[in-house]
Protein backbone atom coordinates (compact mmCIF):
# COMPACT_ATOMS: atom_id res chain seq x y z
CA UNK A 1 0.00 0.00 0.00
CA UNK A 2 1.29 3.33 -0.72
CA UNK A 3 2.59 5.91 1.88
CA UNK A 4 0.09 8.96 1.98
CA UNK A 5 2.33 12.08 2.31
CA UNK A 6 0.77 14.11 5.23
CA UNK A 7 0.75 17.74 4.19
CA UNK A 8 3.84 19.59 5.88
CA UNK A 9 2.72 23.14 6.46
CA UNK A 10 6.34 25.00 6.69
CA UNK A 11 7.60 22.29 3.73
CA UNK A 12 4.49 23.66 1.61
CA UNK A 13 5.09 27.26 1.27
CA UNK A 14 6.63 28.76 -1.62
CA UNK A 15 10.06 29.77 -1.67
CA UNK A 16 11.37 31.74 1.26
CA UNK A 17 14.10 28.91 1.52
CA UNK A 18 16.74 31.06 3.95
CA UNK A 19 14.14 32.13 6.13
CA UNK A 20 12.57 28.94 6.48
CA UNK A 21 15.98 27.55 7.48
CA UNK A 22 16.93 29.89 9.83
CA UNK A 23 13.62 28.87 11.74
CA UNK A 24 14.01 25.49 11.46
CA UNK A 25 17.74 25.67 12.93
CA UNK A 26 16.40 27.40 16.03
CA UNK A 27 14.25 24.67 16.28
CA UNK A 28 16.98 22.10 16.31
CA UNK A 29 18.81 23.80 18.76
CA UNK A 30 16.00 24.83 21.17
CA UNK A 31 17.18 28.45 20.37
CA UNK A 32 14.06 29.68 19.62
CA UNK A 33 14.54 33.75 19.90
CA UNK A 34 11.84 35.41 22.11
CA UNK A 35 10.75 38.11 19.22
CA UNK A 36 10.87 38.24 15.34
CA UNK A 37 10.40 40.70 12.83
CA UNK A 38 9.39 39.18 9.53
CA UNK A 39 9.66 41.91 6.64
CA UNK A 40 9.37 42.40 2.64
CA UNK A 41 6.98 43.34 0.22
CA UNK A 42 3.43 42.38 0.98
CA UNK A 43 1.46 39.26 0.39
CA UNK A 44 4.08 36.97 -0.28
CA UNK A 45 3.92 34.79 2.07
CA UNK A 46 4.93 36.27 5.24
CA UNK A 47 2.16 35.85 7.90
CA UNK A 48 1.70 32.26 6.17
CA UNK A 49 4.48 31.62 7.73
CA UNK A 50 4.59 32.96 10.99
CA UNK A 51 1.08 31.35 11.33
CA UNK A 52 3.09 27.92 10.13
CA UNK A 53 5.84 28.79 12.63
CA UNK A 54 3.33 28.54 15.54
CA UNK A 55 1.98 25.45 14.74
CA UNK A 56 5.37 23.67 14.55
CA UNK A 57 5.81 24.94 18.23
CA UNK A 58 2.82 23.95 19.45
CA UNK A 59 1.72 21.20 16.98
CA UNK A 60 0.40 17.39 18.96
CA UNK A 61 2.69 15.60 16.63
CA UNK A 62 4.93 17.62 15.34
CA UNK A 63 7.12 15.74 12.27
CA UNK A 64 10.88 15.07 13.35
CA UNK A 65 14.00 15.28 11.01
CA UNK A 66 13.77 11.90 9.80
CA UNK A 67 10.57 10.66 11.06
CA UNK A 68 7.98 8.61 8.84
CA UNK A 69 7.07 11.51 6.92
CA UNK A 70 10.93 11.62 5.84
CA UNK A 71 11.19 15.33 6.23
CA UNK A 72 14.64 16.09 6.47
CA UNK A 73 13.71 19.28 8.85
CA UNK A 74 11.47 19.68 11.69
CA UNK A 75 7.55 20.88 10.88
CA UNK A 76 3.88 20.53 12.10
CA UNK A 77 1.61 17.35 11.02
CA UNK A 78 -0.94 20.02 9.65
CA UNK A 79 -3.77 17.77 10.57
CA UNK A 80 -3.60 17.72 14.62
CA UNK A 81 -6.55 19.70 16.55
CA UNK A 82 -3.73 22.55 17.92
CA UNK A 83 -2.75 22.66 13.96
CA UNK A 84 -5.91 23.22 12.90
CA UNK A 85 -7.40 25.60 15.43
CA UNK A 86 -3.97 27.59 14.73
CA UNK A 87 -4.98 27.56 10.86
CA UNK A 88 -8.11 29.12 11.82
CA UNK A 89 -6.82 31.66 14.41
CA UNK A 90 -9.23 29.64 17.47
CA UNK A 91 -5.98 28.12 19.48
CA UNK A 92 -5.89 30.07 23.00
CA UNK A 93 -2.22 29.93 22.48
CA UNK A 94 -1.84 32.11 19.39
CA UNK A 95 -2.63 35.34 19.47
CA UNK A 96 -3.09 37.56 16.17
CA UNK A 97 -2.88 41.22 16.39
CA UNK A 98 -3.86 43.59 13.63
CA UNK A 99 -5.32 46.69 12.41
CA UNK A 100 -9.28 47.68 12.21
CA UNK A 101 -9.28 47.61 8.39
CA UNK A 102 -12.59 49.10 8.64
CA UNK A 103 -11.71 52.21 10.30
CA UNK A 104 -10.61 55.55 7.66
CA UNK A 105 -6.63 55.45 9.24
CA UNK A 106 -6.34 51.67 10.16
CA UNK A 107 -3.85 51.19 13.41
CA UNK A 108 -2.83 49.00 16.36
CA UNK A 109 -3.60 50.97 19.41
CA UNK A 110 -2.41 51.05 23.13
CA UNK A 111 -5.16 48.94 23.98
CA UNK A 112 -4.52 46.19 21.78
CA UNK A 113 -1.14 46.17 23.38
CA UNK A 114 -2.94 46.52 26.51
CA UNK A 115 -4.25 43.58 25.75
CA UNK A 116 -1.52 41.02 23.99
CA UNK A 117 0.65 41.82 27.73
CA UNK A 118 -2.31 40.29 29.89
CA UNK A 119 -3.08 37.18 27.98
CA UNK A 120 1.00 36.65 26.96
CA UNK A 121 1.98 36.58 31.18
CA UNK A 122 0.12 33.60 31.67
CA UNK A 123 1.39 30.22 30.49
CA UNK A 124 0.34 28.13 27.92
CA UNK A 125 -3.21 26.39 28.17
CA UNK A 126 -2.97 23.55 25.94
CA UNK A 127 0.36 24.22 23.86
CA UNK A 128 4.38 24.95 24.38
CA UNK A 129 4.42 28.58 23.79
CA UNK A 130 1.99 31.15 23.99
CA UNK A 131 2.76 32.95 20.34
CA UNK A 132 1.27 36.48 19.34
CA UNK A 133 1.40 37.34 15.84
CA UNK A 134 1.09 40.82 14.80
CA UNK A 135 0.02 41.58 11.34
CA UNK A 136 0.97 45.13 9.42
CA UNK A 137 3.37 46.21 12.68
CA UNK A 138 4.13 49.03 10.94
CA UNK A 139 0.78 50.45 12.01
CA UNK A 140 1.50 50.48 15.74
CA UNK A 141 0.74 54.06 17.66
CA UNK A 142 3.90 55.42 18.96
CA UNK A 143 2.40 54.77 22.21
CA UNK A 144 1.45 51.28 21.50
CA UNK A 145 5.02 50.86 20.28
CA UNK A 146 6.34 52.00 23.57
CA UNK A 147 3.88 49.59 25.21
CA UNK A 148 5.60 46.55 22.49
CA UNK A 149 8.86 47.45 23.89
CA UNK A 150 8.51 46.94 27.17
CA UNK A 151 7.34 43.63 26.85
CA UNK A 152 9.93 42.49 24.65
CA UNK A 153 12.34 44.04 26.94
CA UNK A 154 11.14 40.98 29.67
CA UNK A 155 9.18 38.57 27.58
CA UNK A 156 7.98 35.84 29.48
CA UNK A 157 9.84 32.82 28.90
CA UNK A 158 6.95 31.08 27.56
CA UNK A 159 6.48 33.63 25.07
CA UNK A 160 7.08 34.20 21.65
CA UNK A 161 6.36 37.54 19.62
CA UNK A 162 6.19 37.84 15.67
CA UNK A 163 5.65 40.92 13.99
CA UNK A 164 5.47 40.94 10.22
CA UNK A 165 5.88 44.36 7.85
CA UNK A 166 6.70 45.33 4.85
CA UNK A 167 7.73 48.90 6.05
CA UNK A 168 10.15 47.79 8.96
CA UNK A 169 12.05 51.79 8.70
CA UNK A 170 8.24 52.73 10.17
CA UNK A 171 8.79 50.68 13.21
CA UNK A 172 10.94 52.69 15.93
CA UNK A 173 14.44 51.05 15.71
CA UNK A 174 13.83 50.30 19.75
CA UNK A 175 11.51 47.80 19.00
CA UNK A 176 13.37 46.42 15.44
CA UNK A 177 16.56 45.86 17.45
CA UNK A 178 14.12 43.94 20.10
CA UNK A 179 13.38 41.32 17.35
CA UNK A 180 15.85 39.32 14.88
CA UNK A 181 14.80 40.43 11.69
CA UNK A 182 14.19 38.27 8.82
CA UNK A 183 13.82 39.44 5.28
CA UNK A 184 11.40 37.98 2.73
CA UNK A 185 11.85 38.32 -1.29
CA UNK A 186 9.08 37.25 -3.73
CA UNK A 187 9.58 33.91 -4.98
CA UNK A 188 10.78 32.80 -8.76
CA UNK A 189 8.71 33.99 -11.11
CA UNK A 190 8.62 30.53 -12.92
CA UNK A 191 7.79 29.20 -9.35
CA UNK A 192 5.00 31.26 -8.72
CA UNK A 193 3.58 30.17 -12.44
CA UNK A 194 3.92 26.54 -11.98
CA UNK A 195 2.01 27.16 -8.54
CA UNK A 196 -1.16 29.23 -10.53
CA UNK A 197 -0.86 26.50 -13.17
CA UNK A 198 -1.76 23.89 -10.42
CA UNK A 199 -3.74 25.39 -7.73
CA UNK A 200 -6.06 27.39 -9.75
CA UNK A 201 -5.79 25.51 -12.56
CA UNK A 202 -5.47 28.32 -14.91
CA UNK A 203 -3.59 28.45 -18.43
CA UNK A 204 0.26 29.25 -18.85
CA UNK A 205 -0.71 32.34 -20.47
CA UNK A 206 -3.07 33.53 -17.62
CA UNK A 207 -0.46 32.04 -14.80
CA UNK A 208 2.14 34.19 -16.58
CA UNK A 209 0.07 37.61 -17.09
CA UNK A 210 -0.97 37.23 -13.07
CA UNK A 211 2.61 36.71 -11.69
CA UNK A 212 3.93 40.05 -13.77
CA UNK A 213 0.78 41.45 -12.53
CA UNK A 214 1.26 40.89 -8.73
CA UNK A 215 5.28 40.83 -9.31
CA UNK A 216 5.79 37.22 -8.14
CA UNK A 217 3.80 38.05 -4.87
CA UNK A 218 1.97 35.00 -4.21
CA UNK A 219 -0.04 35.52 -1.45
CA UNK A 220 -2.05 38.14 -3.50
CA UNK A 221 -1.68 35.94 -6.80
CA UNK A 222 -3.56 33.10 -5.41
CA UNK A 223 -6.46 35.74 -4.58
CA UNK A 224 -6.93 37.86 -7.27
CA UNK A 225 -9.76 37.98 -9.04
CA UNK A 226 -8.66 37.35 -12.91
CA UNK A 227 -11.52 37.75 -14.86
CA UNK A 228 -11.81 41.40 -13.18
CA UNK A 229 -7.94 41.93 -13.61
CA UNK A 230 -8.41 41.69 -17.26
CA UNK A 231 -11.56 43.92 -17.15
CA UNK A 232 -9.54 46.56 -15.89
CA UNK A 233 -6.47 45.98 -18.52
CA UNK A 234 -9.19 46.17 -21.10
CA UNK A 235 -10.74 49.34 -20.02
CA UNK A 236 -7.57 51.18 -19.00
CA UNK A 237 -5.89 50.28 -22.82
CA UNK A 238 -8.84 51.75 -24.21
CA UNK A 239 -8.36 54.66 -22.31
CA UNK A 240 -4.49 55.29 -23.51
CA UNK A 241 -5.29 54.17 -27.12
CA UNK A 242 -4.45 56.96 -29.68
CA UNK A 243 -8.58 57.39 -30.44
CA UNK A 244 -8.70 58.60 -27.12
CA UNK A 245 -6.37 60.35 -26.00
CA UNK A 246 -6.43 62.12 -29.72
CA UNK A 247 -9.32 64.36 -27.94
CA UNK A 248 -8.72 66.55 -24.89
CA UNK A 249 -12.90 66.31 -24.28
CA UNK A 250 -12.81 62.37 -23.90
CA UNK A 251 -9.54 62.79 -21.34
CA UNK A 252 -10.48 65.13 -19.10
CA UNK A 253 -14.51 63.58 -19.30
CA UNK A 254 -12.69 60.08 -18.21
CA UNK A 255 -10.54 61.56 -15.66
CA UNK A 256 -13.61 63.07 -13.99
CA UNK A 257 -15.39 59.74 -14.04
CA UNK A 258 -12.57 57.80 -12.36
CA UNK A 259 -12.05 60.35 -9.97
CA UNK A 260 -15.72 60.58 -9.04
CA UNK A 261 -15.33 56.69 -8.90
CA UNK A 262 -12.80 56.16 -6.58
CA UNK A 263 -10.41 54.85 -9.17
CA UNK A 264 -7.82 57.48 -10.25
CA UNK A 265 -5.15 55.80 -8.40
CA UNK A 266 -5.98 52.57 -9.40
CA UNK A 267 -5.83 54.08 -13.64
CA UNK A 268 -2.64 55.97 -12.73
CA UNK A 269 -1.25 52.33 -11.41
CA UNK A 270 -2.35 50.51 -15.06
CA UNK A 271 -0.86 53.63 -16.86
CA UNK A 272 2.19 53.27 -15.36
CA UNK A 273 2.43 49.30 -16.03
CA UNK A 274 1.88 50.65 -19.55
CA UNK A 275 4.64 53.53 -19.74
CA UNK A 276 6.94 50.86 -18.46
CA UNK A 277 5.72 48.27 -20.84
CA UNK A 278 6.41 50.73 -23.62
CA UNK A 279 9.67 52.24 -22.65
CA UNK A 280 10.39 48.20 -22.53
CA UNK A 281 9.68 48.11 -25.69
CA UNK A 282 11.23 51.19 -27.00
CA UNK A 283 14.47 49.93 -25.95
CA UNK A 284 14.23 46.17 -27.15
CA UNK A 285 13.17 44.32 -24.10
CA UNK A 286 12.09 40.76 -25.05
CA UNK A 287 7.82 41.05 -25.46
CA UNK A 288 7.64 38.55 -23.23
CA UNK A 289 8.76 40.34 -20.30
CA UNK A 290 6.04 42.98 -20.73
CA UNK A 291 2.70 42.46 -18.71
CA UNK A 292 0.73 43.98 -21.34
CA UNK A 293 2.59 41.47 -24.06
CA UNK A 294 -1.26 40.24 -25.18
CA UNK A 295 -1.41 43.73 -26.32
CA UNK A 296 1.90 44.14 -28.73
CA UNK A 297 -0.05 45.96 -31.47
CA UNK A 298 -1.18 48.72 -29.12
CA UNK A 299 2.32 49.25 -27.34
CA UNK A 300 4.09 48.84 -30.31
CA UNK A 301 2.09 51.85 -31.70
CA UNK A 302 2.73 53.68 -28.61
CA UNK A 303 6.65 53.18 -28.88
CA UNK A 304 7.09 54.34 -32.42
CA UNK A 305 5.22 57.28 -31.13
CA UNK A 306 7.24 58.38 -27.56
CA UNK A 307 10.68 59.35 -26.94
CA UNK A 308 12.72 57.17 -24.41
CA UNK A 309 12.82 60.56 -22.15
CA UNK A 310 9.34 61.22 -22.51
CA UNK A 311 9.33 58.17 -21.11
CA UNK A 312 11.30 57.66 -18.51
CA UNK A 313 10.08 61.33 -17.40
CA UNK A 314 6.39 60.13 -16.96
CA UNK A 315 7.78 56.74 -15.16
CA UNK A 316 9.53 58.96 -12.59
CA UNK A 317 6.68 61.03 -12.23
CA UNK A 318 4.32 58.49 -11.41
CA UNK A 319 6.49 56.52 -9.48
CA UNK A 320 7.13 59.84 -7.33
CA UNK A 321 2.81 60.00 -6.94
CA UNK A 322 2.85 56.12 -5.95
CA UNK A 323 5.59 57.10 -3.16
CA UNK A 324 3.50 59.79 -1.94
CA UNK A 325 0.10 57.92 -2.10
CA UNK A 326 -2.73 60.71 -1.12
CA UNK A 327 -0.65 63.31 0.66
CA UNK A 328 -1.54 66.48 -0.23
CA UNK A 329 -1.88 65.65 -4.04
CA UNK A 330 -5.24 65.39 -6.01
CA UNK A 331 -5.21 62.16 -7.90
CA UNK A 332 -7.87 64.01 -10.43
CA UNK A 333 -5.54 66.56 -11.50
CA UNK A 334 -2.52 64.22 -11.53
CA UNK A 335 -4.60 61.82 -13.59
CA UNK A 336 -5.58 64.81 -15.88
CA UNK A 337 -1.83 65.67 -16.22
CA UNK A 338 -0.84 62.12 -17.38
CA UNK A 339 -3.20 61.70 -19.77
CA UNK A 340 -2.48 65.06 -21.46
CA UNK A 341 1.04 64.59 -21.34
CA UNK A 342 0.73 61.10 -23.26
CA UNK A 343 -1.75 62.75 -25.83
CA UNK A 344 0.57 65.34 -26.09
CA UNK A 345 3.88 63.32 -26.71
CA UNK A 346 2.12 60.87 -29.21
CA UNK A 347 0.49 63.87 -30.92
CA UNK A 348 4.29 65.72 -31.74
CA UNK A 349 5.93 62.57 -32.43
CA UNK A 350 2.90 61.56 -35.09
CA UNK A 351 3.22 64.97 -36.30
CA UNK A 352 6.98 64.54 -36.67
CA UNK A 353 6.16 61.45 -38.64
CA UNK A 354 4.05 63.08 -41.06
CA UNK A 355 6.65 65.96 -42.07
CA UNK A 356 9.35 63.37 -42.63
CA UNK A 357 7.03 61.33 -45.03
Amino acid sequence: MPTIRKPMPLTDILGHERPKAILRAAIRRDRVAHAYLFHGAQGIGKRLTAIRFGQILNCDSPVAPGGPAGSPEPDACGTCRSCRDIESLTHPDFMLVEPDQEAVNPQIKIEQVREIEQRMMYRPLIGQRKVCLIDEADRLTLGAANALLKILEEPPDHSLFILVTSRPSALPGTVRSRCQTLRFAPPARARVEAALITTREMPPAEARFLTAFTEARIGEALSTDLPALRAQQAEFSALLAPGTLRSVTSVLTAAEALHRAGRAPEALEWISRWVRDTLLLRLGADPELLLNNDRLPALRESAERMSVETLLTLLEELDAYARAGSRNLNPQLILESVLLRLRDAASETGSRHEARG
